[in-house]
């Protein structure tokens, strides 16, 4: 019952009778509930409202935006009373959504990232001109160097351009991940982490691009979009990967309604009672089926492959195949998606047969590949042909230093090209894109930090 409990209501835990001795089964656990307890407001928080249409891909942005970055929402549909009441009192109308209220009664119409995170009190500016180590990327690599970085006394600021989280982030499920034998969702380990390195004195700064990397002399200078930029004395990547895009016809123009990449937390209510249909054959695809089974009418997953067993979890293919309203789908892709104003039907194509079969749907979430964020280090960091960053003895696997290495000793193991700049996470070549061992490189690389600071 307990188990069922975790995994469908998300019970925060349980105890088992006897509880002897209490100071060891008992009190410990009391203490971390009392704790976390004590550290929430219980003051009712004035929430942002959003007024948008259901199949405005900006609307379905914004909402995504809040939901990530663990902002209070209402959401409001500009064809509902409220809704239309709320656009009369900011002087808008429909044409122009999302509008935004913030908890002061401020209206935003269509605002940016950057201008609905400062209007809802994420920082967004960094607050020191220089650090010890700029963290950019807050997936489990960047939290976890976050964390330990500002633990062992270093001044550490964490650079994301969406949400903390990554892809990790978005997982409904994972049930792999150690010290959590019942599973625990992506969103609450974020949350966990982020409030764990802010604990410590981890700066974190949101809805911030960063475009360029520069070395000069012992400095690393991290640049913005915007012109702006912060230097320090190290710096670690851990910039994730995104889902690649799929290039079906009808697709793009399709993206943010009815067609999602990633979970799309805001939306996988929607689906209730519909027909899901998800692209993808590893972890990620999988707990979202999981997640979406719940609810939905029929989930059907696409896999370009024969079989599963590839790319997925042993634990997560049986989980699937004991779910009744769950069909995988192998050797089948999306040959196009068709829908005016969103999704409504798509066309899938047999790999092996060639046949094609028309469905109704308006709901499709991707999960396929993985695309490094590492365009804006071209010319300065090493990388493979596929974009991911070299680090460590990849590096030197001739038995040659990379090229304008100075240094006399060899790169260290997460070290990239440029000395005192490291990778972690996703984005490191030949890297395991899992979330333990992304946690566990985000902490080593704190530790070669401090040795590169020793002896720089």
């Amino acid at each position: 019952a307990a188990i069922d409990a975790i995994n469908v209501v998300d019970l925060d835990h349980y105890l088992l009778k006897p509880w002897d001795p209490p100071e060891e089964k008992l009190y410990p656990v009391l203490d971390d509930l009392l704790a976390a307890w004590r550290a929430t407001d219980h003051r009712p928080a004035p929430s942002v409202k959003v007024v948008g249409h259901r199949w405005s891909a900006r609307s379905s942005q914004v909402r995504e935006f809040l939901a990530r970055n663990h902002v209070p929402y209402r959401w409001y549909s500009a064809d509902e009373p409220e809704g239309r009441r709320l656009l009369s009192a900011a002087g808008h109308d429909a044409e122009r959504l999302p509008l935004v209220v913030t908890p002061d009664g401020t209206p935003l119409v269509e605002p940016d990232d950057r201008e609905l995170a400062a209007r809802v009190g994420l920082a967004t500016t960094p607050a020191e001109d220089f650090y010890d180590l700029v963290v950019v990327g807050g997936g489990p690599a960047g939290l976890a160097a976050a964390v330990y970085g500002a633990s062992e006394g270093l001044r550490t600021v964490l650079v994301e351009r969406s949400a903390t989280g990554g892809q990790a982030g978005q997982s409904s499920r994972i049930e792999n991940y150690l010290g959590f034998p019942d599973g625990v969702s992506g969103a609450q380990l974020t949350d966990r982490a982020r409030r764990q390195a802010t604990k410590f004195g981890a700066e974190i700064v949101t809805a911030r691009e960063v475009t360029g990397l520069e070395a000069d002399g012992a400095s690393r200078t991290v640049r913005f979009s915007d012109g702006s930029a912060i230097a320090a004395h190290s710096v670690l990547l851990a910039t994730g990967v995104s889902y690649r895009q799929l290039g079906a016809p009808g697709l793009a123009e399709l993206n943010g309604r009815g067609v999602f990449y990633g979970s799309a937390l805001t939306e996988t209510s929607a689906g209730s009672g519909h027909d899901v249909y998800i692209v993808g054959g590893a972890n990620s695809a999988g707990q979202a089926a999981m997640h979406l089974s719940k609810t939905a009418k029929s989930v059907t997953l696409l896999v370009r492959g024969s079989s599963l067993a590839a790319s997925m979890s042993y634990y997560l293919i049986q989980q699937i195949e004991q779910t009744p309203n769950i069909t995988v789908r192998t050797g089948t892709v999306v040959e196009e998606a068709h829908g005016t104003d969103h999704l409504e039907q798509l066309t899938l194509r047999d790999t092996e047969t060639g046949h094609t079969e028309l469905v109704d749907t308006q709901w499709l979430f991707v999960f396929i590949g993985a695309a490094p964020h590492t365009d804006w280090l071209e010319g300065t960091v090493a990388r493979d042909e596929r974009g991911f960053v070299l680090a460590g003895p990849d590096l030197t696997a001739d038995g040659q230093p990379p090229t304008g290495w100075e240094p006399t000793r060899p790169p260290y193991h997460l070290e990239t090209s440029v000395p005192g700049v490291f990778v972690a996470g996703d984005v490191r070549a030949e890297s395991a894109k899992r979330v333990a061992s992304a946690a566990g490189e985000g902490a080593m690389a704190v530790m070669l930090v401090h040795r590169y600071l020793e002896q720089s």
